[in-house]
């Protein structure tokens, strides 16, 4: 939208202002009714144009015709400074009641726009035109079911990452939290995990500053850190959802102590496998086990409806074929069970970041429903049309070889409460139009697996020529791609080794029907992956691409035993040093 512009009452068009004592007789009669009318009475076009004429401004409007308000819903309301004098009969009144008058004022800019702006707005549409569209920020939403607003809304956000190269997912986590303070929930009701190393790390170009944007604010300022570093774990998270305190180990102990009226927004943001979410200190998140504890939790009865948000590559594998519908959860996720989630907001990139910065800032997903949320009135926007607006910008409009498929899980029938049930309200949004062209732009993005070495790289052509640190840097980039081509060798061996040559690759990437869920027996999956983490070494956050190679090896009916065989076979002989087990602990 073009700037707007700079509004003032054309000085040819003013009539000399009359004096207190000459007020011509139809302007007080109106007046009258107003000043005597009660609280409760609606302002209506009669007035408003009463007070224009008594503001001694031409609207090129004859008494006699019925005004005609300009159709505002889709217009922004922009500061306009009038110096307005009312010289008032005190035949009429002396005194507007202040609310009253302050309504008026409203009204009055707004017609002043328009007329300025359309040429008068001749549009028909009806009185009531004037309570719907345009409201002061404090007044109440009429169209607001009071019903629906009992008791008290939960938020639980996670980062399940650590290190400046994942700088995005701590970012996402911190915006994450200013919206929902924003609309009104209290620090208490909210959980967060974060490892917290980024906002003070030395690589971060504005100490003690996180933003999620490039021409962002600071978002890391008054974020709680209820559970950072070593307490960052699926354990905990488990805790805190089911409220259990005595299970809770280190952190602030804060937990969800919700009520049965009570609902819950739980957000995470991290790497993620088929069937896996990450976590900075193993284990990682396991599908079935969190579904457990949702299924827990809905069987202690302590929540009315949760909506949870999941930023992942293969998100979609931890819901797929095991969430059921009628937990009155609902879940949208970054991906399908089979896709990459993306970066954005990365160096060299379109958006770009500062040119200060060497890592992305956000990520795809995460950005299209908080940009979403900022730009709109929550007590108008449906659960529903903010899924619609995230999966078409998430999958970068349709081009899906920088995008993914955003998707949905549980119980839908919850698509049609008002976001503000879970997000809050804030009341600076009252007004703010249906949508926003800025988020129709197309995304430069980053596969989220590929972030760590891109950063690397961004960090290696920033250091200086024949230094010692652009050394050390390209002695990390070597070490990563080399354990990169270690796991995905082992694995490749252990297919061929399993199945023979010609069928290891084909059975261990096979991806089930829609509806399935990734395995038949998840204790089996785990221990699939402890025996090749035992021979092979940690799997890391890259590794977790692998974990339908061991679903699919459990559903073929594979032993333990066999298992070890092949691993032992694959990695005999290879040194894993720093990423033996038993120095990072086994990611099941």
């Amino acid at each position: 939208m073009p700037p707007m512009p700079n509004i003032s009452p054309p000085v040819q068009s003013t009539p000399p202002l009359v004096p207190p004592d000459s007020f011509p007789a139809h302007t007080c009669q109106p007046l009258v009714s107003l000043c005597m009318a009660p609280p409760t009475t609606p302002l209506t076009t009669h007035h408003f144009y009463t007070l224009s004429l008594s503001l001694s401004l031409s609207l090129s409007h004859h008494p006699s015709t019925p005004l005609s308000p300009p159709p505002l819903l889709s217009l922004p309301l922009p500061t306009v400074s009038l110096e307005l004098w009312v010289f008032l009969n005190p035949a009429c009144c002396s005194l507007f009641m202040a609310v009253r008058l302050s309504k008026l004022l409203v009204l009055f800019v707004a017609l002043v726009i328009q007329t300025t702006i359309g040429g008068g707005g001749r549009a028909a549409a009806r009185l009531d035109f004037w309570d719907s569209a345009i409201r002061l920020p404090s007044e109440k939403d009429k169209t607001e079911d009071t019903d629906k607003q009992s008791g008290t809304t939960w938020a639980v956000l996670v980062a399940g990452s650590n290190g400046y190269g994942n700088y995005r997912h701590q970012a996402d986590v911190c915006h994450a939290y200013q919206i929902l303070r924003k609309g009104g929930l209290k620090e208490e009701n909210i959980v967060v995990f974060m490892y917290d190393d980024i906002a003070m790390h030395e690589m971060n170009p504005r100490k003690g500053i996180i933003i999620n944007q490039p021409q962002g604010h600071d978002v890391y300022a008054g974020v709680p850190k209820d559970y950072t570093g070593k307490h960052v774990t699926a354990a905990n998270l488990y805790a805190v959802l089911l409220g259990d305190k005595k299970a809770v180990k280190g952190g602030s102990g804060k937990v969800v102590a919700s009520k049965p009226n009570d609902r819950i927004f739980l957000f995470y943001s991290d790497h993620g496998g088929p069937g896996v979410l990450g976590m900075p200190n193993m284990p990682f998140l396991y599908a079935m086990d969190f579904i457990n504890v949702l299924k827990k939790k809905r069987a202690s009865g302590s929540y009315k409806e949760m909506v949870i948000y999941v930023e992942a590559c293969e998100s979609g594998s931890i819901f797929e074929g095991i969430m059921p519908s009628d937990l009155n959860i609902y879940v949208t996720t970054a991906s399908n069970a089979e896709e990459n989630s993306f970066g954005t907001y990365c160096p060299g990139m379109n958006p770009p970041p500062p040119p200060e910065y060497i890592t992305c800032l956000g990520d795809l997903y995460s950005v299209a429903w908080m940009e979403d949320s900022e730009i709109h009135n929550l007590k108008k926007e449906t659960i529903k049309q903010q899924y619609q607006t995230i999966k078409k910008r998430t999958s970068n409009f349709n081009n899906y070889n920088i995008g993914s498929h955003v998707m949905q899980y549980g119980s839908k029938n919850l698509t049609e409460e008002k976001l503000y049930l879970y997000l809050g309200f804030d009341p600076a949004s009252v007004n703010f139009p249906p949508n926003n062209g800025q988020l129709e732009q197309h995304m430069e993005v980053v596969n989220q697996r590929d972030a760590e070495i891109f950063f690397m790289w961004q960090l290696y052509k920033r250091s200086e020529h024949g230094s010692e640190k652009k050394r050390e840097i390209l002695k990390q980039i070597r070490e990563t791609m080399k354990h990169r081509n270690h796991i995905d060798g082992s694995i490749n061996f252990i297919g061929t080794f399993l199945y023979g040559p010609e069928n290891g690759a084909t059975l261990l990437n096979f991806v089930r029907p829609l509806g399935l869920p990734l395995v038949d027996d998840w204790e089996c999956l785990k221990s699939m992956v402890r025996v090749f983490e035992t021979h092979c070494g940690s799997l890391t956050q890259y590794g977790m691409k692998h974990m339908r190679a061991f679903a699919n090896i459990c559903n073929s009916g594979v032993s333990q035993a066999q298992m070890e065989e092949a691993s032992w076979a694959a990695c005999d002989g290879h040194d894993l040093g720093r990423l033996h087990p038993s120095n990072k602990g086994y990611s099941a």
